[in-house]
Formats: C-alpha cells, sequence, structure tokens
C-alpha cells in the first residue's frame, strides 16, 4: 500500500490537470499559432510559464485504484498487477482465471 499523502498529492493533481486543462491548450495553441505576431506567441509562453506546475497533466502519475501503487500498472484496468491477480484468483473478475499447465 502506498502513502497516503502520495495518493492525495495525486488526486489533488488530477483535480488541478482539470481544472487548468483548457487554459493551458489555449495557451500552447497560441504559443504555437504561426499566424500571431511573435511578441504574442512570447506573451503566451511567459502566461503559461505562470500557471502553476501541478496543472500539467505529466506531473500525474498513473497509480493503482486499489492499493495506490505506481508500478506495474495497466491503463485498461487501472489496477496494478498484484491487484489484478488477487482479484482473478478470488474470481472478482469475469472470464480471468489463473493459467495452469
Amino acid at each position: 500500500m502506498a502513502k497516503k499523502s502520495a495518493i492525495e498529492k495525486n488526486k489533488t493533481r488530477r483535480l488541478k490537470v482539470a481544472r487548468d486543462a483548457e487554459k493551458r491548450a489555449r495557451l500552447k495553441a497560441m504559443s504555437k499559432d504561426e499566424s500571431l505576431s511573435q511578441e504574442e506567441r512570447f506573451n503566451a509562453r511567459l502566461k503559461l510559464a505562470t500557471l502553476p506546475r501541478d496543472g500539467s497533466a505529466t506531473r500525474v502519475r498513473n497509480r493503482c485504484e486499489i492499493t495506490g501503487r505506481p508500478r506495474g500498472y495497466y491503463r485498461k484496468l487501472k489496477m496494478s498487477r498484484i491487484a489484478l491477480r488477487e482479484l482473478s484468483s478470488a474470481g472478482q473478475i469475469p472470464g480471468m482465471t489463473k493459467s495452469s499447465w
């Protein structure tokens, strides 16, 4: 189980990313737009730099929904390999069984 502080910090980052996504996307588009003057593009980059770092999507860490484990994470299932194995062994995941040969 991961530290509760790490899990909570990641949750707040997700909220900040969702809150700042539109503003960040607009400023990024302005900074890449060749039709705008160089000064306007530069000002857009400066405004982008003043936004909080935690609002960036790259700061969010994929964590298991059950245990909070950051490694061995399956994006499709939103859980770690260990939690997936435990749930499948217990028969909690439909259609999934532990293989044996």
